[in-house]
C-alpha cells in the first residue's frame, strides 16, 4: 500500500508521525507515540488493533505491545461494541491533562533532589544557586501544572 494511499484513508498520518518522533524524543516509547498519535487522529468509533497495525505499517504484535503500555498509563481505553467481537481502542477522555499532571510528582521529587545536592555541596556556590534555583523551578512546575489544567478545563467547556 503506498503512502499517498494511507494518507487518503487515514487523515492526518504525516502529522501525526511527526508529533509522535516528538514525544518520542522526550522519553516516550515510539511505538507506543505512534499508536497514541494515531488515535488522536482516528475515527469517531476508533480503531481496532488490526487497523492501528495497517495505519502504522506494523506487526499485529507491535500494536499490541503499544496498546498495553498506554492502557497501563491510562491514556488510552479498549472499547467493546455491541455486536463486534473486534475491540476497538481510543484516547481517554483528557488524557493528556492527565499525561500533563501525573509528573508532578515527580517534579517534587527531583526538587527535593536537587536541595539534598546543594546541601551537599556547600563549598560551590554557584553549585548550590544553580541547585536550588532548579528545585525552585520544579516546585513552581508541581504546583502550577495541575492549576494550568484546570484553568485549561474551565476556560474549554
Amino acid at each position: 500500500m503506498g503512502d499517498a494511499h494511507a494518507n487518503a484513508a487515514h487523515p492526518g498520518v504525516e502529522a501525526a508521525e511527526q508529533a509522535a518522533a516528538m514525544l518520542a524524543a522526550a522519553g516516550m516509547p515510539r511505538m507506543p507515540a505512534r499508536v497514541m498519535m494515531a488515535l488522536v487522529g482516528s475515527p469517531d468509533e476508533g480503531y481496532t488493533a488490526a487497523e492501528l497495525a495497517e495505519r502504522l505499517g506494523v506487526s499485529a504484535a507491535a500494536v499490541s505491545g503499544a496498546v498495553r503500555y498506554l492502557i497501563s498509563m491510562r491514556l488510552i481505553q479498549r472499547l467493546s461494541r455491541p455486536g463486534d467481537r473486534r475491540d476497538r481502542y481510543d484516547l481517554v477522555d483528557d488524557a493528556w491533562g492527565g499525561m500533563i499532571t501525573s509528573n508532578s510528582p515527580l517534579y517534587a521529587a527531583l526538587a527535593t533532589q536537587m536541595d539534598r545536592i546543594a546541601d551537599e555541596n556547600a563549598d560551590a556556590p554557584i553549585s548550590v544557586a544553580r541547585a536550588r534555583e532548579i528545585a525552585d523551578f520544579l516546585r513552581y512546575l508541581t504546583q502550577r501544572m495541575p492549576q494550568l489544567v484546570d484553568e485549561w478545563r474551565a476556560g474549554s467547556g
